[in-house]
């Protein structure tokens, strides 16, 4: 053949297989895969046969197809949907699971799941293997896989073993040793604890109560001491009492001669009695003529506290504090029940002890006042207190002076804490830092646990919730097309995609949030207590973002900033550079030394927030005498001969027509005269004929009212108290 007629030969077989595989692009829409270029060399010439069955059709497919991957239609896989494998064994799902960890736990690819998802409501499409699903789901995907399910959270936690510090076991009564009594001296605001203590001290420490747990030691001239913690009389602090009671051996309750047992008084009694404390009743201000302290001691009957002259057990003195009567005589007294009661303590061994305050200083870091119980605490020891560590660097007496040793009994300021412990938590020595370390770790983890657990039932409750809805919603929507849900769904959520900036900010005007910064852990959490108590969130939400304590940082403004709130602070300070910051972006910075005023400021911040009531006073009163009827233009008017019998009828005022005590009409007058003259005011005893801006038919006996609107601001009814 001739050598021309080959080469063109071979040019039209590759032009025509050329031709064949641009015909299967119409395939895609079949097939629905990507067009993908084939070499040339696929199709070497020497492998072609000249035959007529060459061309048929099915051959060239044959060989143009085996290099693209085969897709199935919608129509394809409604036919396969059944036929989903089944598996046998059993699957252990947790609350959240991946679609990667669920595959991984089934023993099967991830387009096993996806498939299995076909059954569900998940818009697989949108899934990524990372993707997270919940129980729901999860269970439904193992069922349709012919397996069985079973919980592993129960698994999981008992893996963890308990790492946790505890108490060591009672001492011998052999190594006892005695130890300096632990007084609490409880009772009403401004009943005079704090001047008792100072009087006892022959020094004035404080010259007001502020708030906060102070703790002395006194020494008697018998040589005996005494450590005093002198806990705030308000019922804000009553948890900060109720931990004061806990770590101390008597209370001296002290209650004023001339205002008698108040509700502070009986909520000391009550953290006595919980705790199993013995009483000394401390009746002060008997140097004032209205002192009556027979008077207070019949009240504390009705308390189950029954003094010594009526037959029970509770020393009663009466003192003045201020003047300096008789506190010898109270001192003796809780000396001699002190011996009665034969305190001892063990100084030996690992140290035990109670957190009475905390704060964090800005030159000492992380500093707490603790009260020893057990073992003696020197520098270096390795405490672990609630979900913090310290190893001791510094210590403190109640005078500031630094000491090496603390023994049972005495109050001591420790340094070296990694994070600020709360007030009242329990201290416990441990052996190394690695063993701090498990035991913190171990105590997170259980918080952590607990919070999980907590999060997860409203987490079910909330899926339940929104399930049980999104089901009511579809079946009001099940008879219509897709396109007309999708219409109806647009218009119920209108209003939230549109929304505008000034519907955004009444709504935020409506929310009230709030930081709180404090000197110590026990203020700020007594601040807190107080807070919690807020219970009126359909007037206006209190919202508390953050808390904490030392002074006020620019953190704490630009977080107010963002949520448009305020920051309150409590014994703290906020340097000139941050009120500039916070001036400049107008938030507010309300700076207390005293908590009935800080909770004051907020109640009127919280007043401010809520939407001003709208009150009408009564301007006059008029009675219709007469009713007629005068033509303006081609229609008539009605109108009513009246006659003031109250105040005064003022036009440019708001009206309203009664009737028979019911108001059928509010608006303004379209005319008012008197003697067919126009005037502006009427006044009592006067006649007059009025019209109304609406056409309504008067009845002889009916009220015109003149009133006017005023805007009052309105008060929360939320009562913190006091």
């Amino acid at each position: 053949m001739n050598r021309g007629l080959i080469l063109k030969f071979e040019n039209l077989v590759q032009l025509h297989c050329a031709c064949r595989q641009l015909h299967t692009l119409s395939y895609r829409k079949v097939y629905r895969t990507k067009w993908k270029p084939v070499q040339s060399s696929v199709y070497p010439i020497w492998s072609v046969h000249l035959y007529p069955q060459f061309w048929q059709t099915d051959k060239l497919i044959s060989v143009a197809l085996p290099h693209y991957r085969h897709l199935a239609t919608k129509e394809e896989k409604k036919k396969n949907r059944k036929k989903l494998p089944l598996a046998k064994g059993e699957v252990e799902i947790r609350q959240k699971m991946t679609v990667e960890e669920l595959a991984r736990a089934m023993g099967k690819d991830i387009d096993h799941i996806y498939e299995a998802l076909l059954y569900t409501d998940i818009d697989f499409n949108s899934l990524e293997p990372d993707s997270i699903l919940y129980e729901d789901y999860i269970k439904l995907i193992v069922k349709k896989s012919g397996m069985k399910y079973k919980s592993a959270k129960l698994k999981e936690e008992k893996k963890k073993e308990n790492t946790d510090a505890v108490k060591r076991p009672p001492a011998d009564p052999a190594v006892l040793t005695p130890r300096p009594a632990v007084v609490t001296i409880l009772g009403h605001v401004d009943h005079g604890k704090t001047t008792l203590l100072d009087s006892l001290r022959k020094t004035q420490v404080a010259s007001m109560e502020a708030g906060g747990i102070t703790q002395h030691i006194v020494h008697l001239p018998s040589g005996e001491k005494i450590t005093f913690l002198d806990t705030p009389g308000h019922a804000a602090f009553s948890a900060m009492r109720a931990r004061g009671t806990n770590v101390t051996d008597i209370v001296i309750l002290v209650v004023a001669a001339e205002d008698g047992v108040m509700e502070q008084t009986i909520e000391s009694i009550q953290h006595a009695k919980n705790a199993g404390v013995p009483l000394i009743l401390a009746i002060n201000k008997c140097d004032k003529p209205e002192a009556d302290p027979e008077r207070v001691k019949k009240e504390l009957l009705a308390h189950d506290v029954i003094c010594e002259e009526f037959g029970g057990d509770v020393q009663a003195v009466n003192i003045s504090a201020i003047k300096g009567e008789n506190l010898m005589v109270l001192a003796e007294a809780t000396v001699a029940l002190a011996e009665m009661l034969e305190l001892k303590a063990d100084s030996t061994g690992l140290v035990e002890g109670t957190v009475i305050e905390s704060r964090k200083d800005k030159g000492k870091g992380p500093v707490t006042t603790a009260i020893i119980q057990r073992g003696t605490l020197r520098k270096g020891c390795i405490l672990v207190a609630g979900k913090t560590w310290a190893k001791v660097r510094f210590m403190f007496d109640e005078n500031g002076k630094a000491v090496d040793a603390a023994s049972p009994g005495i109050p001591v300021e420790i340094m070296g804490w990694k994070e600020v412990p709360s007030a009242g938590d329990e201290i416990l020595e441990v052996e190394s830092e690695q063993r701090a370390h498990e035991v913190v770790a171990w105590r997170n983890y259980v918080e952590q646990q607990e919070k999980m657990k907590r999060d997860l039932e409203v987490i079910e409750a909330k899926q339940k919730e929104h399930r049980t809805e999104y089901e009511k919603k579809q079946q009001k929507l099940v008879h219509l097309t897709w396109r007309q849900r999708k219409a109806v769904l647009y218009k119920a959520n209108k209003h939230l995609i549109f929304s505008k900036p000034k519907e955004r900010t009444e709504i935020d005007k409506n929310v009230l949030s709030v930081i709180v910064k404090g000197d110590v852990d026990g203020s700020v959490e007594a601040i807190l207590n107080i807070l919690d108590s807020y219970d009126a969130d359909n007037e206006c939400k209190l919202d508390i973002i953050h808390f904490g304590m030392g002074d006020i940082s620019e953190t704490d403004v630009s977080l107010a900033e963002a949520f448009n709130g305020v920051v309150y602070g409590f014994s703290v300070k906020a340097n000139e550079t941050i009120k500039k910051v916070a001036a400049k972006k107008g938030i507010k910075i309300k700076l207390h030394n005293i908590i009935y005023q800080l909770i004051e400021d907020v109640k009127h911040e919280l007043n401010s927030r809520l939407p001003p009531s709208v009150v009408e006073n009564t301007i006059g009163e008029a009675s219709v005498l007469d009713t007629f009827s005068v033509t303006v233009g081609k229609s008539k008017v009605p109108v009513a001969g009246c006659r003031v019998h109250k105040g005064q009828l003022d036009k440019k005022m708001k009206f309203k027509l009664i009737r028979r005590g019911d108001v059928i009409w509010k608006g303004s007058l379209s005319s008012l005269k008197h003697h067919k003259a126009d005037v502006q005011i009427i006044k009592t005893g006067m006649d007059c004929g009025l019209s109304l801006d609406k056409d309504i038919e008067f009845n002889i006996g009916d009220e015109i009212i003149c009133y006017e609107e005023k805007e009052v601001e309105q008060t929360t009814s939320w009562d913190p108290g006091f």
